[in-house]
């Protein structure tokens, strides 16, 4: 079904600023907080966190994975209610986000903000004081780079998404912090494997709401390129990358042939999808069987890995 986003128009009360009045701001709920946090995001940094803390086979420590958990759990929500913080003018603007709790007049900015802060250090001091010091650093400096480096950055050039897979893409690497004090080889082939799997995912959902990104004047690669020829590209580019990472623990002697058949067949199935995507006539729809391509294999492949690896214990 084609989305109709050229018809949307949502007009908000103030046109630079969100007004809230005090019944609305009382009619806030919990889930209005839990919706700020982005629960389904935050649940991928929260996720590829365990898989990275799994994968570096820690020693048997049941409370410093609960912690990790609980930290990363409160160190992703933060950021993502302070970029809806930021992001609150922009989202009024895009059919898929207005109404989301700020733009929608449930929750105003500045609680927003406290709360968000609040969940940030919270999140930071836990992994500080129950994991290690590597492991909070690196929740920081995902929370500095998601939200004073690509946040910005996406409102002025499209290699803002390039840049935005790094943060996407450090959360293995908090687990495996948090599992061995330390980051060794393996530990950065996920963070490739996180960083180049997020290019074609998103390329799939910039050309399926490049309306919505027009409107809401970010200039992602689908609102410059309106032929969908360089979208496109940058999807191949890096699923033939994500390909090569996924291989890797492989070749170097991390995993067996389990894994391997795994990665191998995954990963040619999405190439094939992102392939697919380059064909003009039919982007529209390659682009959603690409998203949904996206989704189906980022957890089958971890999820081998963990397997594959958990087996050497």
């Amino acid at each position: 079904m084609r989305l109709k986003t050229t018809h949307f128009r949502y007009e908000p009360k103030a046109t630079t600023n969100i007004l809230v009045s005090d019944q609305a701001q009382a009619r806030a709920t919990w889930l209005d907080y839990w919706e700020l946090t982005k629960p389904r995001l935050s649940l991928l940094s929260v996720i590829t966190a365990i898989v990275g803390y799994l994968v570096a086979l820690p020693q048997k420590d049941a409370s410093v994975l609960v912690n990790l958990i609980a930290g990363t759990t409160l160190a992703a929500g933060g950021a993502a209610v302070l970029n809806q913080w930021l992001e609150h003018e922009a989202d009024a603007r895009m059919a898929r986000t207005w109404k989301r709790p700020i733009p929608a007049g449930a929750i105003a900015p500045a609680p927003a903000l406290v709360f968000g802060l609040i969940l940030c250090a919270s999140g930071d001091a836990i992994l500080w004081a129950a994991v290690n010091s590597l492991a909070a650093g690196l929740a920081i400096a995902t929370q500095v780079s998601y939200l004073l480096i690509y946040t910005p950055l996406k409102k002025y050039t499209p290699w803002s998404t390039e840049v935005g897979a790094i943060p996407g893409a450090l959360p293995p690497l908090i687990g495996w912090a948090g599992a061995k004090a330390d980051i060794s080889l393996l530990g950065w082939i996920l963070f490739a494997i996180l960083l180049c799997w997020q290019i074609p995912h998103f390329m799939a959902i910039a050309w399926t709401y490049r309306e919505d990104y027009r409107e809401a004047g970010f200039p992602v690669v689908s609102t410059i390129d309106r032929s969908g020829h360089r979208c496109a590209r940058q999807a191949l580019v890096f699923t033939v990358l994500l390909l090569i990472s996924s291989l890797l623990p492989s070749v170097l002697g991390f995993a067996t042939l389990f894994y391997t058949a795994i990665a191998g067949i995954s990963g040619a199935w999405f190439l094939y999808r992102a392939i697919c995507f380059q064909n003009a006539a039919k982007r529209e729809s390659a682009a959603k069987r690409l998203f949904v391509a996206s989704i189906t294999y980022l957890p089958i492949v971890l999820a081998a890995l963990v397997f594959d690896r958990l087996l050497l214990l």
